[in-house]
């Protein structure tokens, strides 16, 4: 058979987008791994167009494939995902080694591409790209009917649209029987989940469905958005064992004037009150949030208010970028990008490194404790494991050194207890129970 290498770019949703892509062309292609450098029949580049860095790493990735095409180590080149989607036009033009550009909506004009004829039945189907980890991200739904000022998501990717419950416990249970036991919940807004298909916000009764899957234990939500957060799926959350007390919710700012700068939808205020609900309803629970700073509308006021947010709340998990205009959207249309480089950075390394010492802090107080783990993999002699309160790829992770004679490999994909010996501001060390 042809070979066929897919390079994915960008985030976690493009993985998924790859699987499922592999799936419907595996009886025509043999699949090469990304890693290996061989000369390949059909080299497919899955790419990122939502900020500027990850377009000029997609473009770079493109170009340096065009010139493997001109020595003759890559037969046909396809280029599908974000940045085709939304540079439909020029980027033909800009490269014009490419065979074929596919947006990132419908996988089908690329499936047809490569010989095969979509499978609808199958579209539940994947191809892990990762084989031996035991978690997989679980996409929900496309698209975004969220109009936030900085982003460009959802002219990319369009309006909202969820994947119906039993599709989505069909895809699970293929996941469980290929060995997943965690199911990374992904989409561009988790939380507005079953509103177009069901009338209704359905994330809680999706958790309640996933759990029924025999295989999967542990369910965790990412991406979720903070303006009508659908609070059923806090009962879940305190009550469904499969469920993680784990909460990936992006919350930007919290001074008014960045909050309505960036339409948000929700006030400082609001906020608060929600993150309080949130940790009264499910003790322990452990939150993700990540901050933008130096948007239109953050003077030195704004970025104090933000700081002493971040003392206050405490999140556990904290990520923070620096504004940047993205073509097309309502910020660089209508805002006028006016905080410095050199002053976003100040502000960027003033933020997180408040976070370090948070970071540690919570990390600190889980020595001596004892903690269910699953295990990701086996490396010198090193058991790599994460509790619930760590997602894959994104937090630190638990180090357990195995005693002597112990089979390590033989763990991965497993649950243990571990005992909490040491700490740093991301990763901590365990021994088994």
């Amino acid at each position: 058979m042809p070979t066929l290498k897919v390079i994915t770019l960008g985030c976690s949703k493009n993985t998924v987008d790859t699987e499922h892509l592999l799936y419907q062309v595996q009886g025509s292609y043999e699949i090469v791994p990304e890693e290996d450098a061989s000369p390949v029949d059909v080299l497919a580049i899955n790419t990122c167009g939502f900020i500027g860095d990850a377009k000029e790493q997609s473009i770079q990735v493109i170009l340096e494939a065009a010139q493997r095409k001109k020595a003759g180590e890559v037969g046909r080149l396809l280029v599908f995902g974000c940045l085709s989607q939304r540079y439909p036009q020029e980027l033909p033009d800009l490269i014009p080694e490419v065979d074929g550009w596919f947006g990132a909506r419908e996988l089908d004009p690329l499936v047809k591409a490569l010989g095969c004829t979509p499978s609808h039945e199958n579209a539940h189907k994947r191809i892990l790209t990762a084989p031996g980890k035991p978690y997989a991200y679980f996409k929900i739904s496309e698209g975004c009917n969220r109009r936030c000022s900085y982003c460009a998501i959802p002219f990319i990717r369009g309006a909202h649209k969820s994947v119906p419950i039993e599709t989505l416990v069909a895809e699970a249970t293929e996941l469980a029987a290929k060995g997943i036991r965690e199911l990374v919940i992904i989409a561009q807004d988790t939380t507005y989940y079953g509103l177009d298909i069901y009338g209704k916000r359905s994330l809680a009764l999706l958790l309640q469905e996933l759990s029924k899957v025999d295989g999967i234990e542990w369910l965790r939500i990412h991406y979720s958005y903070p303006a009508d957060f659908p609070e059923d799926v806090l009962d879940q959350m305190a009550t469904n064992p499969k469920v993680c007390r784990y909460m990936d919710i992006p919350l930007q700012h919290i001074a008014n004037p960045v909050l309505s700068a960036m339409h948000r939808g929700v006030d400082g205020a609001w906020t608060r009150a929600l993150i309080q609900r949130m940790r009264e309803r499910v003790p322990g629970v452990v939150l993700r949030t990540t901050m933008i700073v130096g948007h239109p509308g953050e003077g030195t006021r704004e970025f104090r208010q933000l700081l002493d947010f971040v003392k206050e709340a405490r999140f556990q998990r904290l990520g923070a970028f620096m504004y940047s205009e993205e073509e097309g959207t309502f910020g660089a249309e209508n805002l006028r990008d006016s905080v410095l480089p050199a002053t976003k950075k100040k502000r960027l390394d003033a933020l997180m490194e408040e976070q370090r010492g948070i970071s540690l802090a919570y990390n600190l107080s889980r020595v001596g404790t004892v903690e269910k783990v699953l295990a990701d993999s086996f490396t010198g002699g090193v058991l790599v494991c994460r509790s619930e309160f760590e997602s894959p790829e994104v937090d630190g992770e638990i180090l357990v050194k195995l005693p002597e004679g112990m089979d390590g490999g033989s763990l991965v994909g497993t649950f243990l207890e571990v005992r909490i010996t040491g700490a740093d501001e991301y990763d901590l060390i365990a021994e088994v129970i």
